[in-house]
């Protein structure tokens, strides 16, 4: 970036500098112009060249390049040098935006070292997860990611897989059990034996997955590259003709008359208000959004977004918040407020996300002194003594075992049965709450141009279900693995007329995120790998943020259409008046600046796109 800004100003100085030699001293005038042509549009110089060796002659670079060639033989030096020294200028606002913007993120991202607790001859040493080796021991305190593969030798605890199967209930591991890395022990402390090296682990494998997303996701050319691609051969030839075909057809006409023509030609239509109101657009369109938290990592992405048709997003962490809360409640013979009681009573004793939920909803202090005796049931709930009678609380198994009937849970959640001294007093159903937002996303994206909604989970049927069913997504893919996720993506992808955008937030979603045409991550609770793969990042979590995007998006390639369409408007009437020989050269350079000022006018009004929303 430092260099770039050296350059430019370099130019910037040269050019002024010349500006001022007087005509009498013709020869530093040009040594001056041509000086700071050269330092400014170095880059230009060597894209042009790069362009023309590999075949892609017709380009933005190749325009000004013969332009500014022509300038210099028709003695208009100031126009050679102003060409790229603006579009240097514009590129480097654009540049600007997409810096900033990943700066946001890469400020945000938990950019921990991985390792493991390496146990070695009674002693644990904090070690490189690739320094470990299969049948190694580990240990993983609570709190801790898993960093390998492996079995559990010792201890018991609940890991948190969403980040790999999008699954928000905890899943209970005890000696014995498989246990993947990526997981996040929630409490507990568990002793593993290794059974993959780093390499071949859970999370190796999805870094693995991403890679080759990556590689199969198309490339977009940026805007003013494809228009360039149709312009330039059109100037090219029509400058040749204006040059060869009036002095072989018209009596009298001379080819050094109509070389110097077609030079002013060049000249003119080298498109000035393009290339620097273009990258003026997309930079306001960066910036507008980065000022409402949605850091976008280039123009080409904005571009992508504004042609979107289809919408794809994972469950948990993105449309729902990944944390449980009580759904309802259904008591029998006794208030819902004491059945509540009862199951906070009960399960006081365990570090069980649910249990936590029921405290958390009850609200109140726990009388420890109401309480005689509590015991944890493994993988049926808790039993407890609570004011002298007996409290069960846990899953049906829990209810079936002790020969209890019970009212049976269809409702999608997790359900928490309750009884006294074995007699059933009811059920509360738990479940991982829709994001306050999220509701009102799906009509949003419709009146944007999305025509589908489809999402990806890991998460069970009945779970994924629900949440389609109340915020009105059209298609449900559920209990995906990450590679099958990739696969119904490529489909959708296969059917989709315009760009299909995905939107995640784990682990799992990295790899997805990276093969979308255009990938939003969110910020604030995702994954690094999700961020890193990610080509938009909405900061703050919100889902309604993404129809916000569109429509800065459609907003800012708008402006950009309007540019081009106003500018070669323009462009075309001075042509025509130069090739009659009706304006000079100078009047024509005049009215293309006037044309390139009122272009970057515009480009500022996409920076306040939000508020013209």
């Amino acid at each position: 970036m430092k260099k770039d800004i050296a350059f430019i100003v370099s130019g910037a100085v040269l050019f002024i500098a010349a500006m001022f030699v007087p005509d009498s001293m013709n020869i530093l005038k040009f040594i001056l112009f041509l000086t700071a042509f050269i330092v400014s549009g170095a880059e230009v110089l060597i894209n042009a060249v790069k362009g023309v060796v590999h075949g892609n002659v017709f380009n933005e670079n190749t325009l000004m390049v013969v332009a500014a060639i022509g300038a210099f033989f028709i003695k208009e030096y100031p126009e050679a040098v102003f060409v790229v020294l603006f579009y240097r200028v514009g590129e480097l606002f654009e540049n600007y935006a997409v810096r900033k913007s990943r700066k946001s993120i890469s400020d945000v991202m938990n950019i921990c070292p991985e390792y493991a607790n390496l146990v070695k001859d009674g002693s644990t040493q904090r070690v490189e997860p690739d320094e470990v080796n299969i049948g190694d021991i580990i240990s993983v305190a609570a709190g801790e990611k898993i960093p390998l593969d492996g079995v559990v030798v010792s201890g018991s605890s609940f890991v948190d897989t969403s980040a790999l199967t999008g699954e928000s209930v905890p899943r209970e591991v005890k000696e014995n059990d498989e246990i993947l890395s990526g997981c996040i022990n929630k409490n507990g402390v568990l002793t593993i034996k290794v059974t993959k090296s780093f390499d071949d682990s859970t999370v190796s494998r999805i870094l693995e997955l991403v890679e080759t997303a990556s590689a199969k996701k198309s490339k977009s050319e940026k805007f003013i590259t494809k228009f360039a691609k149709y312009y330039t051969p059109t100037v090219l030839a029509l400058a040749l003709m204006l040059a060869v075909l009036p002095p072989l057809l018209i009596d009298g006409a001379t080819f050094s008359d109509y070389i110097y023509r077609a030079l002013s030609f060049l000249v003119v239509s080298c498109p000035c208000a393009l290339v620097i109101s273009v990258p003026l657009a997309f930079f306001g369109g960066i910036g507008g959004a980065a000022k409402q938290g949605i850091l976008i990592k280039g123009g080409t992405y904005l571009e992508m977004l504004a042609s979107a048709d289809k919408v794809v997003f994972d469950k948990t962490g993105t449309l729902t918040k990944g944390v449980f809360a009580v759904k309802k409640i259904n008591s029998v013979g006794i208030s819902d407020g004491e059945l509540l009681e009862l199951a906070a009573y009960a399960e006081n004793i365990s570090s069980h996300p649910i249990a936590q939920s029921l405290r958390d909803a009850y609200k109140k202090q726990i009388d420890l002194t109401r309480i005689s005796e509590s015991e944890e049931l493994a993988g049926h709930g808790v039993s407890a003594v609570i004011d002298g009678k007996k409290v069960l609380a846990g899953n049906s198994k829990l209810m079936e075992k002790a020969n209890i009937p019970f009212n049976k849970e269809e409702e999608n959640g997790t359900t928490v049965y309750i009884a006294v001294d074995n007699s059933f007093k009811g059920s509360i159903i738990i479940s991982d709450e829709i994001k306050q937002d999220a509701e009102s996303l799906i009509p949003a994206l419709k009146k944007s141009g999305i025509a589908q909604a489809y999402m990806l989970t890991g998460d069970s049927k009945e779970s994924a279900r629900s949440v389609a069913s109340r915020l009105k997504i059209d298609t449900v893919y559920s209990e995906l693995l990450p590679g099958d996720k990739v696969s119904k993506l490529e489909k959708i992808m296969s059917h989709s007329k315009g760009k299909t955008v995905y939107v995640g937030d784990g682990i799992n979603d990295a790899p997805v995120l990276a093969r979308a045409d255009v990938g939003v991550a969110m910020g604030a609770l995702g994954s690094d790998a999700a961020i890193e793969a990610a080509d938009i990042v909405i900061m703050n979590d919100e889902p309604s943020k993404l129809a916000m995007s569109i429509g800065i998006a459609k907003k800012t390639m708008n402006i950009a259409k309007e540019n081009i369409i106003f500018s070669i408007a323009i462009k075309i009437i001075i042509l025509i008046l130069c090739s009659l020989n009706i304006v000079g050269i100078g009047v024509a350079v005049f009215g293309d600046v006037g044309v390139m000022v009122l272009a970057v006018l515009n480009s500022f009004r996409a920076l306040n796109s939000i508020k013209e929303k």
